[in-house]
C-alpha cells in the first residue's frame, strides 16, 4: 500500500499540472516544502529521543560500560519484539476476522511477555527480565503451536538461541536457553505437522510477514552482536594503548627514580670515602705536621740555651730540613684538596706552556733532588702549549717528580719527558728507584696509601689521589708501570692546546 502511493506521488511530480508548475515556483510553496522538512527533522530528533529513553531503562550508576551497552540492546529488541507483537494479530484482525478466540489470546502473549521484560527492566529486575525472555518467549510460543495454531514464527526459536549466547553471562543458563529453543524449533517445526489453523494457508501475505521479521530480526541481531563485540574490543585496545602507554610512563618513571638512587647511592659512597679520607687526614695532620714543628722548636731551644755548637745545628740541619719539605708537601696538597672539594667540578682551564711549568717545580725541588744527587734530565727545553687548569697541572708535577725523587736513591736519574700528539700530549715521568710491587700497584689511585722514600722520607698517599682526581677533570688519562727494584714510570696525558704544537 505505501510503495503504491510512493509511485502515485513520484508520478504527479514527474506529470505536473500547469497551475502545480506555477505554485511549485512561488514563495508560498518553497515555504511549505520548508515546513515539512523542519516537521521531519522533528519527527527524527523525537524518534531519537524515544528510542533512546527506551535503550536506557533500568539502565544503573553502577553498571559497567559492557553491561551498559549490553541492557541497551536487549531494551531495543524487546521494543522491536513487542512492535511486532502488535503488528501481527492486528493484521490478522484486519483482514482475517474469523479466528477463533484462543488464537487471538495466544497471538497477544508475545507482545505481553515484551511488555513484562520492559517493566522489569525498569524496575531494574534484569535476571527476571532475562529468564522472562529466554524462558516465556519460547514457552509461551511452544504453547500456542501446540494448540494447533502455526502462526509462521518458528525462526523466532533461532533468533532466541542466537541472542541467548551474547546476553546470558553463566554457561549453564545458556546452554538451557539454547537447549528450549532448539528443541521447540525441532519438535514444532519439524515433528508436528498437523494444526488447526495455518497462518501460511489462511494470509500468507502476513506468514511471509512473519517470516521476514524473523529473518530480518537474526540479522540484526547478528548485527547488534557483531557492532557491540567490535566496539568492545576497540574500547579494548584503546584501554590497552592507554594501559601501554601508562606503563611505558611508570617505566621511565622507574628509571628515572632508579637513576636517581643509583645517583644517591654514588653519592653516598663518595661521602663515605670522604668522611674516611678527611679522619685519615686528620689523623695525619695531628701525628705529622707534629714532628717538624717539635724539631724547629728542639733545635732553636737548644741553639738558645745549651749553646750548642755550629758544626752540631748544622749536622741537624738536614733532618730539620727533610721533615719541613715534608711538611710543606703536605699543606699544598691539604689546601688543594679543600679547594678542589669546596669548588667540585670547577676548572679553569687556560693554554700555558708545560716547559714553564715544569720550571717552576724544579725550582722549588732543587734542594730535595741536590740533597740525594739526582741527575734530572727533561726533554721539555722548548714551548709545549696545553689545555688545562694550570694550578692543578703544577700540582700533579710536582707530586709525581716529588715521588720520584723520594724514591730514588742517592746518585739516581729521574726522566721527564713530554711527547705531542695530534690531539693530546703524554708527559711521563720515570725514575731509577726501588720500583713498585704489583700488590702495592693495584693499590694506587684506589685508596689512601703511603709509604717511606728512600731516606725516610714520609708520605701521606693524598698526592696521587689528587693527581688522579685533576688528570681527570682536565680530560686526561694517568697510568702507572713499575718493575720493583729497576723503577717507576708514572705517565699522564693533557688535550693539546690550538696552535700549540
Amino acid at each position: 500500500m505505501m510503495n503504491s502511493l510512493q509511485h502515485q506521488s513520484v508520478f504527479v511530480e514527474k506529470q505536473p499540472t500547469p497551475a502545480a508548475s506555477k505554485e511549485s515556483g512561488s514563495p508560498l510553496y518553497h515555504g511549505k516544502l520548508i515546513a515539512v522538512s523542519e516537521k521531519i527533522k522533528l519527527l527524527q530528533k523525537k524518534l531519537i529521543q524515544f528510542f533512546s529513553v527506551v535503550q536506557s531503562m533500568g539502565i544503573t550508576v553502577s553498571m559497567t560500560d559492557y553491561e551498559r551497552r549490553k541492557l541497551q540492546i536487549f531494551n531495543l529488541l524487546n521494543f522491536l519484539n513487542l512492535i511486532a507483537g502488535i503488528i501481527v494479530p492486528i493484521t490478522g484482525l484486519i483482514q482475517d476476522r474469523n479466528l477463533p478466540p484462543s488464537a487471538w489470546i495466544m497471538a497477544f502473549l508475545p507482545p505481553t511477555i515484551s511488555v513484562i521484560v520492559l517493566v522489569l527492566n525498569v524496575f531494574k529486575r534484569h535476571e527476571a527480565g532475562m529468564i522472562a525472555y529466554f524462558v516465556m518467549y519460547p514457552v509461551i510460543t511452544s504453547v500456542v503451536y501446540i494448540n494447533g495454531i502455526n502462526l509462521g514464527v518458528d525462526l523466532f526459536f533461532i533468533l532466541y538461541g542466537i541472542l541467548a549466547v551474547f546476553f546470558i553471562s553463566r554457561i549453564s543458563d545458556m546452554l538451557f536457553s539454547i537447549g528450549l529453543s532448539m528443541v521447540s524449533y525441532f519438535m514444532l517445526s519439524v515433528v508436528l505437522k498437523s494444526y488447526i489453523y495455518k497462518l501460511e494457508t489462511a494470509n500468507f501475505g502476513l506468514y511471509l510477514f512473519n517470516q521476514g521479521l524473523a529473518i530480518l530480526l537474526i540479522f540484526y541481531g547478528l548485527f547488534l552482536i557483531k557492532k557491540e563485540n567490535a566496539d568492545y574490543e576497540k574500547k579494548l585496545l584503546n584501554s590497552n594503548n592507554e594501559l601501554g602507554h601508562i606503563n611505558s610512563e611508570i617505566k621511565q618513571q622507574q628509571a628515572v627514580i632508579a637513576e636517581k638512587a643509583m645517583l644517591l647511592e654514588q653519592q653516598t659512597k663518595k661521602l663515605e670515602e670522604l668522611n674516611s679520607l678527611k679522619n685519615k687526614l686528620f689523623s695525619v695532620i695531628s701525628h705529622d705536621l707534629k714532628a717538624p714543628m717539635y724539631a724547629l722548636r728542639n733545635l732553636f731551644q737548644s741553639v738558645q740555651q745549651l749553646d750548642v755548637p755550629g758544626d752540631e745545628v748544622k749536622a741537624m740541619l738536614p733532618e730539620v730540613v727533610n721533615d719541613l719539605n715534608y711538611t710543606t708537601g703536605l699543606m699544598e696538597n691539604l689546601l688543594q684538596w679543600a679547594k678542589s672539594q669546596m669548588q667540585a667540578n670547577t676548572i679553569f682551564p687556560q693554554r700555558f706552556d708545560l716547559a714553564e711549568t715544569f720550571d717552576e717545580v724544579m725550582h722549588a725541588l732543587r734542594l730535595s733532588a741536590k740533597a740525594k744527587r739526582l741527575d734530572i734530565k727533561s726533554n721539555l727545553t722548548t714551548p709545549a702549549f696545553v689545555y688545562a687548569d694550570k694550578d692543578m697541572i703544577n700540582l700533579v708535577l710536582r707530586n709525581l717528580i716529588s715521588n720520584a725523587i723520594k724514591f730514588t736513591p742517592e746518585k739516581g736519574q729521574v726522566f721527564i719527558r713530554a711527547k705531542q700528539h695530534e690531539t693530546y700530549t703524554e708527559i711521563s715521568v720515570e725514575d731509577t728507584g726501588v720500583g713498585i710491587s704489583r700488590e702495592t700497584l693495584d693499590k694506587l689511585f684506589k685508596e689512601f696509601y703511603s709509604s717511606n722514600g728512600t731516606s725516610n722520607e714520609s708520605g701521606t698517599g693524598l698526592g696521587l689521589m689528587l693527581c688522579k682526581e685533576f688528570i681527570a677533570k682536565n680530560n686526561g688519562t694517568i697510568s702507572v708501570r713499575s718493575i720493583e727494584k729497576k723503577g717507576s714510570t708514572f705517565a699522564f696525558t693533557l688535550p693539546v692546546a690550538e696552535g700549540g704544537k
